[in-house]
């Protein structure tokens, strides 16, 4: 993605910058671990059936972002008074986005907060297994903490509303004896984040749009409530 930089002595855009993930290898002293919930890439979500098929859930979808270091993009805009060698102007020209230049990471993380409706549909079903379908969409707030460092200024390090994001999600439930269930769903969306934090001034901002996918599996349980329902 594109990511402008302003602050007070600079403003400038770094064009098609390259970023990734941070997944933990599977460790039950990370996972499973509620003190460490905050380390790996996790999903958490809770949902009510207000009809027969239809869901209206809450979650967090806890990311990570990190921008590629010492890769060359194209920079355009300019510096001044940073007290480094970076100051100057800039043309569109090729900029090799060096560690002592900026380190770039919503790692702590890139925690999108949304809604989702979802419809259920059963594909397949015995007497203590079924099997369904789940599709459905929603949107929601971006609420990274940051971890920038730019031109040697300290990082923000707190969260922050930032932006807003949209999504779309399929997947497949299997439900074992009423109440446990294990899922497999693909999600992708967008997200856009104008008003990014990036360092303890309060106008040194970023921002950036990008488009994102992730597959998910997860364990859950479900809980009756009200009538009992065929």
């Amino acid at each position: 993605s594109d990511i402008h930089f302003t602050g007070n002595d600079y403003d400038f855009t770094l064009e098609n910058v390259v970023a990734r993930d941070r997944q933990s290898p599977f460790s039950s002293k990370i996972y499973l671990n509620l003190g460490n919930l905050t380390i790996p890439q996790t999903n958490l979500r809770f949902g009510y059936y207000f009809k027969d098929k239809y869901q209206l859930s809450l979650g967090v979808d806890h990311m990570k972002y990190v921008m590629v270091n010492e890769q060359t993009v194209k920079m355009d805009g300019t510096i001044a008074n940073s007290g480094t060698a970076y100051d100057g102007v800039y043309d569109n020209q090729d900029f090799k986005v060096a560690r002592d230049f900026l380190l770039f990471e919503h790692t702590d993380g890139l925690n999108y907060l949304n809604a989702e409706i979802r419809r259920a549909d059963v594909l397949w079903s015995s007497k203590h297994i079924w099997l369904s379908s789940q599709f459905g969409a929603g949107l929601g707030a971006l609420m990274p903490k940051t971890n920038a460092t730019l031109l040697n200024n300290a990082r923000n390090d707190e969260f922050h509303l930032a932006g807003y994001g949209l999504g779309i999600v399929g997947g497949l439930n299997i439900n074992f004896f009423k109440y446990a269930f294990l899922q497999f769903e693909w999600k992708g969306g967008f997200i856009h984040m104008p008003d990014i934090r990036t360092t303890q001034f309060k106008a040194d901002k970023a921002s950036q749009a990008f488009f994102f996918s992730q597959y998910n599996f997860s364990i859950g349980v479900n809980y009756p409530f009200g009538k009992k329902n065929k």
